[in-house]
């Protein structure tokens, strides 16, 4: 080489770093800036709950809410900065400073976020804004509803209910940790779902701060936005601060099986069955969940129920029209609404309803989750051949949870949520693998894909559906979360069909310059509309 072209080598070379040090140091003077504003704003309270990454706590802090280690790892993108508000004027002032000096807001409630879009970004200049402290459950049962803020957990909103009344419940997930904020924004589904429709058909008002910082209830939001919340996501349009909810009510007592049957046992004529009765010859009362894994390189299916009645009843229905799973009364288990959620979550018998009080999850992993919707059985030559994928590839499994019943009589523009009438059931893909690095990631997510597309001819296409709950960055694009209008109708097809352009609609009048974004938030419009 040259001695110009290494003079010229060099001076490139310099220049790049010079101008690297320049943005690292604009950075930190912007965080300053920020920080500094923050205390301007909120005094000396908000320094409390205020961490840096110099701060000792930082890490602990940012992991006490990851439940997915797969971003957990040291190349993860970290935030700035969290903030672990404790009252209204935090977060006021973090909207009004990210604002002033360009950083861009995360929000998370209970950390159940399947890609950590709550707590990554790849934009260097973020912040976490942490809810877990909003967190209260004030239940009545004289009106048969309750306020949650949305860093509550399920689990303490059942035990709020639980307290007050054996005889009430809420439609809403099964696993006690999950927060409330994402849940319940994103439509929130369990096993009443049949029964009572999911989380958002029973959410009645709520509270949100605006980009302006406004603190707004149902009547002052208005309805399109009170709509585009229950269903459509709440942190593409400002931070939720709580959901006022209807109890539902329930018997006395459920009851609950757990029936596991192998390769070996009728599983074709089995699983073809479950998909004709599951969501359309069950009484609404009854929930059958169906899960495929592989187990010593055999096909399971482990049948996981919840009904609300007595077990005689349970078995006389199940065997009527579903003679094919042979269930027994010894099967059946009747308890407490409250108990039936613990024995969903596999906690030992007899474990105390306090449990539910816990914000530790049983088991902390690496993950993968993606979802689809069945509208016609998958037919007996087609389960063949799934069976056979499934033990090729070993590590992911399939579960079906039915529709039918009260999902099927919502209609699809009622909320932002659209997957009603015409399905059977949700599927979703899971794979859990304990291994650190992206090489083990890797492996695993090509797995999991590996599965969805061999799945492709069975299920909805054009769009091909997606649940929001199951946020899954492998649908559309994202460029570090400034999703542009054609880039989010990929995603948003998927997660809304025809629901998509009303809530870009909400977004592009409530939040036009895209404050509150994310890697598959609602764009705005590009045009005025």
């Amino acid at each position: 080489m040259s001695c110009s072209r290494i003079a010229v080598s060099f001076s490139l070379l310099f220049s790049l770093l010079l101008s690297l040090s320049s943005a690292a140091s604009n950075n930190t003077s912007s965080h300053h800036a920020f920080i500094q504003c923050l205390e301007n704003k909120s005094g000396s309270s908000i320094s409390a709950v205020l961490y840096t990454r110099s701060n000792s706590s930082y890490s602990s802090v940012l992991q006490n809410y990851i439940r997915n280690l797969r971003f957990n790892e040291s190349y993860t993108p970290k935030p700035q900065i969290i903030i672990t508000a404790k009252q209204v004027s935090h977060i006021q002032s973090a909207i009004s400073c990210a604002k002033a000096h360009g950083m861009q807001m995360k929000i998370r409630s209970g950390g159940h976020d399947y890609e950590g879009i709550s707590y990554w970004s790849d934009d260097p200049n973020f912040f976490v804004l942490d809810m877990f402290n909003f967190r209260s459950v004030n239940v009545s049962v004289d009106d048969e509803s309750a306020w949650t803020e949305v860093g509550a957990t399920l689990g303490e909103v059942f035990y709020g209910i639980a307290v007050k009344s054996r005889t009430h419940g809420f439609p809403a997930g099964v696993c006690p940790t999950v927060g409330v904020g994402g849940h319940f924004s994103g439509g929130g589904y369990g096993n009443m779902m049949r029964k009572y429709g999911l989380s958002v058909d029973n959410i009645v008002d709520a509270k949100i701060i605006d980009v302006n910082g406004r603190l707004l209830d149902r009547r002052a939001m208005g309805e399109d936005l009170f709509w585009a919340i229950t269903g459509g996501g709440g942190s593409s349009y400002g931070v939720v601060l709580s959901y006022k909810i209807k109890i539902v009510p329930v018997p006395e007592n459920v009851t609950v099986f757990r029936v596991v049957r192998t390769y070996d046992e009728n599983f074709v004529d089995l699983i073809h069955r479950y998909q004709q009765v599951a969501a359309d010859e069950f009484p609404r009362e009854l929930f059958l969940r169906l899960t495929l894994d592989v187990v010593n390189g055999t096909n399971r299916a482990t049948f996981l129920a919840m009904f609300l009645g007595n077990s005689r009843d349970l078995v006389a229905l199940v065997n009527s029209s579903f003679p094919e799973m042979g269930l027994l009364l010894s099967d059946c288990l009747e308890m407490s609404w409250a108990d039936s959620v613990l024995f969903w979550t596999n906690f030992p018998a007899g474990t105390p309803v306090t449990e539910l009080l816990s914000r530790v999850p049983q088991v902390l992993t690496h993950l993968k989750r993606k979802s689809d919707y069945l509208k016609k059985p998958i037919p007996k030559q087609a389960l063949e051949l799934l069976f056979k994928k499934m033990v090729e590839l070993q590590t992911p499994a399939l579960t079906f949870n039915p529709y039918g019943g009260r999902m099927a009589e919502i209609p699809a523009t009622e909320k932002p949520f659209p997957h009603r009438a015409g399905n059977i059931a949700k599927l979703q893909y899971a794979t859990n693998w304990n291994e650190d690095g992206a090489e083990a990631a890797n492996r695993y997510l090509n797995l999991t894909r590996e599965l969805y597309e061999f799945m492709t001819p069975y299920v909805s296409m054009a769009p091909r559906e997606a649940f929001l709950n199951y946020r899954d960055l492998d649908i559309g694009i994202n460029h570090n979360g400034r999703n542009s209008y054609l880039e989010g109708l990929v995603y948003g097809s998927s997660y809304f069909k025809e629901n998509f352009n009303r809530l870009v609609k909400v977004k592009t009048r409530v939040d036009r310059n895209n404050f509150f974004r994310n890697e598959q938030s609602i764009p705005v419009f590009p045009w005025k509309k």
